[in-house]
């Protein structure tokens, strides 16, 4: 079944990941769009993006949503026309949203684990290269679930300026983690956030929680 997993971080928090086995073709028969997120899809150029679209909007349908009930502000953030939160992902072939109450904000993301991403490594860790390992075994999964939190945790604070690098950190986490504290430290705001994540596929999904 395309859709992959259902997961209940709390009573007011719900995420659905969808596995992208159908074709373009197949997903525009199901999917019914506005008419600016069908220019929007009939604009990408790769058949993946597209795809991708897609199947958020069919994500959306799993939750009750139309197309027309979400909508972007000035910086790319996506809103719901219900007040609801929610954080849209997708790579490759599986795509998640989170959906939580109005007063709890969230995001999401999922990465593909490969080894491509220990070149941009520098780009985006400080604090965590006391504590990563570059001998150990997991050392690409563990670069992919920091990043996917840090991406997260951009996703939901929406705000200009924000260095993954600079201003987020990833508190330690054990293989046998699947769960950890991550903080932003930007200008006069220093914020906690719960974080979870999981392994699949050869993909990694994280989330965060305010």
């Amino acid at each position: 079944m395309p859709l992959y997993k259902t997961i209940c971080p709390n009573k007011k928090t719900t995420i659905k990941i969808w596995k992208i086995e159908e074709s373009y073709q197949d997903l525009m028969q199901q999917t019914a769009l506005a008419p600016a997120s069908l220019e929007r899809v009939l604009g990408m150029k790769s058949e993946i993006h597209r795809r991708g679209f897609l199947s958020v909007r069919c994500l959306l349908a799993e939750f009750g949503y139309r197309d027309s009930d979400l909508f972007y502000d000035a910086y790319g953030k996506p809103h719901l026309n219900d007040g609801r939160q929610i954080s849209i992902t997708h790579s490759f072939y599986f795509s998640a949203v989170i959906i939580s109450e109005n007063d709890t904000l969230v995001g999401i993301d999922i990465e593909k684990q490969r080894d491509k991403i220990t070149i941009i490594a520098h780009k985006f860790i400080d604090y965590e290269d006391d504590y990563l390992c570059r001998d150990d075994d997991t050392y690409i999964e563990k670069l992919t679930i920091i990043w996917c939190i840090k991406e997260s945790l951009y996703k939901l604070f929406a705000t200009p300026g924000l260095s993954f690098k600079d201003h987020c950190l990833v508190i330690p986490f054990t293989n046998d983690d699947s769960e950890t504290v991550a903080w932003i430290d930007y200008k006069a705001k220093k914020q906690r956030y719960n974080t979870s994540f999981i392994s699949f596929e050869g993909f990694t999904c994280a989330y965060a929680m305010s």
